[in-house]
């Protein structure tokens, strides 16, 4: 996640370099083209340069926009799975009667859920957390799909503590209800990273874009041919650097300094439910020194 009091322009420069230098090569070409044989006669009206950039727009414009959407929605997500994991061990706290085990078993769900938030982050990441490891060994099973396993230990534990307690049936439905969440959010997770953004797009916008810097030059006065390569680079770059922020935006699982801060709200859940269950607090981790935090 980005942090506002520190945005940094050089990482953002670093992911376009290639695309500035290759559009200038290009423009250059071109410029030089503009320049010489029967191209230095050539003049191509500026509208049509104003329509093909009035094409861009709006294809950026929708690419963005579809960007940003799958961003928030990812974001909306994690931010219903921080309510949910509270949720569920306030009402483990509030249904369960005051017996010498209940404490126990609250902590249990408090450890395994925490657990849940950071395997379902190395699932959707595909980065290993020591954590998840853990857990693992100590209980003696896995799973290609970690949060799928850990949520089923839930369901199979919260069966047990139902007929150890005899809850009653509204009782029961609320704490299914509060899984069944948990299992829609991972769901919706999944769907994300797995669903790829169409790459007609990208390969349409930079044909655009190319076809820009080609005709661009032919509009421009020839006197000044360093002010005709500059203009000639510097717009198709404007345009490189709106799509590019949108491919930031659109995979938001890709450990990036842009994605959903994972590990950040897996700690918060982490510190809420060993309060609410009166463990001991985890260690907490510095703050990074960077202008983001996973």
């Amino acid at each position: 996640m980005l942090l506002n009091k520190q945005i940094s322009i050089i990482y953002f420069l670093k992911l376009i370099k290639w695309d500035i230098f290759g559009i200038f090569l290009y423009a250059c070409l071109v410029g030089a083209l503009d320049y010489f044989s029967f191209f230095k006669d050539l003049s191509i009206p500026f509208s049509i340069s104003a329509m093909v950039g009035t094409l861009l727009s709006l294809l950026l414009a929708f690419r963005v926009a579809q960007s940003y959407e799958r961003w928030w929605e990812a974001r909306i997500i994690w931010g219903a799975i921080v309510n949910d994991s509270r949720t569920l061990i306030r009402q483990l706290i509030q249904f369960l009667p005051q017996a010498a085990e209940r404490n126990n078993i609250v902590k249990e769900f408090a450890v395994r859920q925490s657990v849940w938030c950071y395997a379902l982050t190395e699932a959707l990441r595909k980065c290993p957390s020591d954590k998840v490891e853990q857990y693992i060994k100590e209980i003696g099973k896995d799973s290609q799909n970690r949060p799928n396993l850990i949520l089923s230990i839930h369901a199979e534990r919260l069966a047990d503590v139902s007929e150890q307690y005899d809850l009653n049936a509204n009782k029961q439905v609320q704490l299914d209800n509060t899984i069944q969440r948990l299992t829609d959010s991972m769901g919706k997770c999944e769907r994300i990273k797995n669903t790829i953004f169409p790459r007609a797009y990208s390969v349409l916008i930079h044909f655009l874009i190319y076809v820009l810097t080609t005709i661009f030059p032919f509009g421009l006065d020839d006197h000044h041919w360093i002010i005709e390569i500059a203009l000639a680079t510097a717009v198709p770059v404007l345009f490189i650097t709106i799509e590019r922020t949108a491919i930031l935006m659109q995979d938001p699982f890709e450990n990036k300094p842009t994605d959903t801060p994972m590990n950040a709200l897996s700690a918060t859940i982490e510190r809420n439910l060993y309060e609410m269950s009166r463990l001991p607090a985890p260690e907490q981790k510095p703050q990074p020194n960077t202008f983001y935090m996973m």
